[in-house]
């Protein structure tokens, strides 16, 4: 049996997961799920977000806490158009996030900016116009 080539959640380790919870609920709309204390959990187009203590997650994992600068990865969101990128770039920063970098064309042909959620991690934000990246949308349409 080989590993099936999907992501079915994304986990980060937060300083202040009430902080976290409201940005990710409150501010960006994420549809938050019924969660222990100690978690969030939000389900997504396709797959889920977790949000558990930066320690507890380290712990779990049997790795050091420690870290700091670039991760190593980014989040991508893809939406419809230029116009929308630069919405939800908006709509993060009003919600605490940092503009790490504003929307612009890129070297590969698309828009894209990123924003740094509460606790520094990278999401993109992108619209691609070669192809859609994702799961059809609720609406079933790509």
């Amino acid at each position: 049996m080989s590993m099936k080539p999907r992501i079915s959640m994304v986990t980060l380790g937060v300083r202040d997961l009430e902080a976290s919870v409201r940005f990710y609920e409150e501010g960006l709309g994420f549809p938050r799920r019924e969660s222990p204390p100690s978690v969030a959990f939000f389900t997504l187009n396709g797959s889920w977000l977790g949000l558990y203590g930066r320690e507890a997650l380290a712990e779990d994992a049997t790795v050091s806490a420690d870290g700091g600068g670039f991760s190593g990865f980014a989040l991508a969101h893809n939406v419809a158009s230029e116009t929308e990128v630069e919405a939800v770039l908006d709509q993060a920063v009003a919600a605490g996030a940092t503009l790490v970098k504003p929307a612009q064309k890129v070297f590969w042909g698309g828009y894209s900016g990123y924003f740094a959620d509460p606790d520094g991690h990278l999401w993109e934000v992108a619209f691609n116009p070669f192809f859609w990246v994702g799961p059809p949308d609720e609406s079933g349409e790509e």
